[in-house]
């Protein structure tokens, strides 16, 4: 039997006018998850969160806006999902490895998807990198890009808003 093949990965990367105890705390704590997680529409509700390697993130993420809402209805989703992450990597200020369950797809057996978040301190910028798994198939692994990529856009708004308007 053949070794199972690596998964494929994507990268997304960013820079921020922030320290890196604020860039962490936005995505650690429940005030900052709560502040930002989710895709362009949604609302996240953190539940509880565990902050160590095999601790749990639990929230709900709900759809508030019109576009959404119906995207939701449409794809025989509910407009409020619970969500469960595992925490595999916490290096603070540093790095954040976490597995999301995928158990809100229609008609696919629920599986892992793994999430890394690089911080490095650059001047008086913090880089950012985010590396996650591709999906079940190209088509939810595009929307699933397409969704860290406008929750990255929630983080950069919130970010820049903090600096007055600068990123």
């Amino acid at each position: 039997m053949s070794p199972k093949p690596a998964p494929r990965r994507f990268t997304l990367e960013r820079a921020y006018e922030a320290s890196l105890e604020e860039v962490w705390a936005l995505w650690t704590t429940k005030d900052g998850i709560e502040a930002w997680w989710g895709p362009e529409g949604f609302d996240v509700t953190v539940t509880s969160i565990d902050l160590r390697p095999g601790g749990e993130l639990n929230y709900v993420m709900t759809a508030v806006r019109a576009a959404e809402i119906e995207f939701m209805k449409q794809a025989g989703m509910p407009l409020a999902t619970p969500a469960k992450v595992t925490f595999t990597e916490v290096e603070p200020m540093a790095r954040l490895g976490y597995s999301t369950l995928t158990d809100f797809v229609p008609g696919v057996e629920p599986y892992d998807v793994a999430t890394l978040i690089e911080l490095k301190a650059e001047g008086d910028q913090v880089r950012m990198r985010l590396t996650f798994d591709a999906m079940h198939d190209d088509q939810w692994t595009e929307q699933a890009r397409a969704g860290h990529e406008s929750q990255l856009r929630k983080l950069d708004a919130l970010l820049a808003a903090r600096r007055g308007g600068r990123s």
